[in-house]
């Protein structure tokens, strides 16, 4: 059962951003600021341009097949099922930590009212599995409410953001800067203290920075969540580049100027002495009431993630469902509220396990995770675009293609080995998990073909691949851009398409045709080839040098309609004026087929007066390609 499409530009650009402002602007800063001082802001600001240009491959496939699960989509119709697997797990599980991240910054703050500090771990674990199951239940009553749930709170929060700047931008001191890179360690009390100061044009200054940069990256994760909803988005040709490219830009910009503010205001040693640096300075900037402000602010962010995170992970168990690679199960869509129950479901009791493990190893964990997809991801778009695949039509292309690919496949591989071991560890157990879970299941069932078998064709052509991927990739354009078939198209579909060597004559065409005809009608040879010299002899069926649409009307009161599509590139004679006929419409009907008879004249017509017609006819690889050729055509549908 195919999602809703719910979602608009204001959706989209909620969920992005709703999944990026939480725990990457209230809590990072102040282990940011541990690292690399008040050049963490360069860092913030580094990671905003570097997820700017990871983004675009993501677009460009997004806006190619939207469809969910998004990154894993893309992934696994370019390099196979068995990679495919590896990105979705790991995309599923990243998204889900950084969820899982987020909702216990919901529940820190409830216990921190409802027990102030006699507050135990065991009470912030029990208010999390019910704020869960709170966005678990939001999540399948429907995505169109969650994501009205999101815009509401991400405007709230952006306004606040937007406050706190104007307000505190005059209480900066500029002596909160100086030293710029400065760098602190944890003493025996278990307290920060000052270690050095870095000239930022030294060596170890530009690594200080980038490897701060690799480390708040998570904060710009949540431009994959917007992808994975791509399915559900109208309209997704405008709206998915247009939400993204905004809400990246949104983001970097405020995450820079909220930084700059907060460590001018809180002169930087501050901020790692608190678990709510934010909220500390807001009470610095406007007393009690900024400081309870940015708290509400704060749990905005978290609930903004926290529900975005569930309706985005989600997607991604029910699209490895839909390719066979989890138990189909998975993929049931409710009747009613038309969002993917058991995908929900199994995900939010995947967030409520890994809400036992510590807050750096869900960042870290995260970050290193959400790299990966993004190499993978870019990856998939050098290989997509290199295989010359006729049916991947993205809205929006990469500029300057392959330059920020291999940009960001450089770089962001670098930010990985950045994060340390740990976070490299565990992404490594997740890959083996989802290798194993491959193996056990997913090879036994998928049976989907995948872009690199394309390519290699290409390098060697000596692989057959069939036209699989293609046609999935033409029914996606034809989902994605709204098109709905009319009843010519679905002829196309069955029609036989031949792509006959010439030059050949006239009778030579009806002699080819009319001995496929005789078994699939059951009409003896002699009579088809009488009833199509008769219908030419009245007047020639040739309505153009490069066109002709051959048709006879059977006498009989049964219902037969029968198409037949024709490639000639060296042309067929059809007569003195017209005698280089490459396209062929050839049909026959019965009487009770009239209407289905002039409204298929009037398709054909509409499709070659198309001024890419010739081109693409003859350009179109095979019989495969020629059939999707006009399928994909912008003619005027007859709905």
């Amino acid at each position: 059962m195919a999602l809703k499409k719910e979602l608009g530009f204001l959706d989209l650009f909620s969920i992005a951003s709703g999944a990026m402002i939480s725990s990457g602007i209230f809590i990072l800063p102040a282990l940011a600021f541990s690292k690399a001082g008040p050049s963490m802001i360069i860092s913030y600001l580094l990671g905003g341009l570097i997820a700017f240009v990871g983004i675009l491959g993501i677009i460009e496939l997004t806006t190619a097949m939207p469809k969910a699960g998004g990154d894993y989509f893309f992934i696994n119709r370019t390099l196979g099922p068995l990679i495919g697997t590896i990105s979705g797990v790991l995309s599923w599980f990243a998204i889900s930590l950084k969820t899982a991240f987020a909702i216990f910054g919901i529940s820190g703050i409830t216990a921190r009212f409802l027990y102030g500090e006699e507050m135990i771990s065991s009470d912030i674990l029990i208010i999390s599995i019910f704020v869960t199951i709170f966005f678990v239940v939001l999540n399948i009553v429907g995505v169109d409410l969650a994501s009205k749930f999101e815009v509401l709170l991400v405007v709230v929060l952006i306004s606040i953001i937007v406050i706190y700047i104007i307000m505190g931008i005059f209480k900066i001191d500029i002596q909160a800067f100086t030293p710029f890179i400065q760098k602190y360690k944890i003493n025996m009390e278990n307290e920060f203290v000052f270690e050095k100061a870095i000239s930022i044009f030294s060596k170890e200054g530009m690594i200080t920075i980038f490897s701060t940069t690799a480390f708040v990256f998570v904060s710009f994760g949540g431009l994959l969540k917007a992808a994975s909803v791509s399915e559900e988005v109208k309209n997704p040709t405008k709206n998915v580049p247009l939400a993204l490219v905004a809400s990246i830009i949104t983001i970097t910009i405020l995450y820079t100027l909220l930084l700059f503010v907060t460590v001018g205001v809180s002169k930087g040693r501050n901020l790692m002495m608190s678990i709510t640096p934010i909220a500390d300075v807001g009470r610095t900037i406007a007393g009690d009431f900024g400081f309870y402000i940015i708290i509400i602010a704060s749990m905005l962010a978290f609930i903004t993630t926290g529900n975005a995170g569930i309706m985005a992970a989600s997607r991604y168990p029910l699209a490895l469902s839909r390719d066979r690679l989890f138990p189909k199960f998975i993929s049931k869509v409710h009747k009613k509220f038309k969002t993917p129950i058991y995908s929900i479901v199994i995900t939010g009791m995947f967030i409520m396990g890994s809400l036992l493990l510590s807050l750096e190893s869900l960042a870290k964990t995260a970050s290193a995770v959400i790299l990966l997809t993004y190499i993978l991801t870019n990856v998939a778009v050098i290989i997509i675009r290199e295989s010359d695949m006729a049916n991947y039509q993205p809205s929006f292309r990469t500029p300057f293609y392959p330059i920020p690919q291999i940009f960001t496949i450089i770089i962001y591989s670098l930010f990985i080995g950045e994060l340390g071991y740990k976070a490299v560890e565990t992404s490594f157990a997740f890959v083996i998990f989802s290798i194993i879970l491959y193996f056990l299941y997913g090879k036994k069932h998928a049976k989907k073909q995948y872009a690199f078998l394309h390519l290699l064709i290409k390098m060697t052509e000596n692989l057959n691949v069939t036209h699989d991927l293609e046609s999935e990739l033409r029914d996606i354009i034809h989902e994605r851009d709204d098109i709905e078939l009319d009843e010519f198209d679905k002829l196309v579909k069955q029609a036989v398409i031949m792509d006959l060597k010439g030059p050949l004559t006239l009778d030579e065409l009806f002699e080819v045709e009319t001995e496929s005809l005789k078994n699939i009608l059951g009409i003896p040879k002699n009579i088809l080839l009488k009833l199509f010299h008769e219908r030419e002899k009245e007047s020639s069926t040739a309505i153009t040098n490069f066109t002709a649409i051959p048709h006879i009307v059977l006498n009989t009161e049964k219902e037969i309609f029968h198409l037949t599509i024709i490639r000639c590139k060296e042309g067929i004679i059809y007569n003195k004026e017209k005698n280089n006929i490459k396209s062929v419409f050839l049909f026959i009907s019965s009487k009770k087929m009239k209407k289905t008879h002039l409204q298929t004249l009037a398709s054909i017509a509409s499709l070659v007066r198309d001024k890419d017609f010739k081109e693409k006819w003859i350009n179109a690889k095979n019989a495969d390609y020629i059939r999707d050729m006009v399928l994909l055509s912008k003619r005027k549908r007859n709905n």
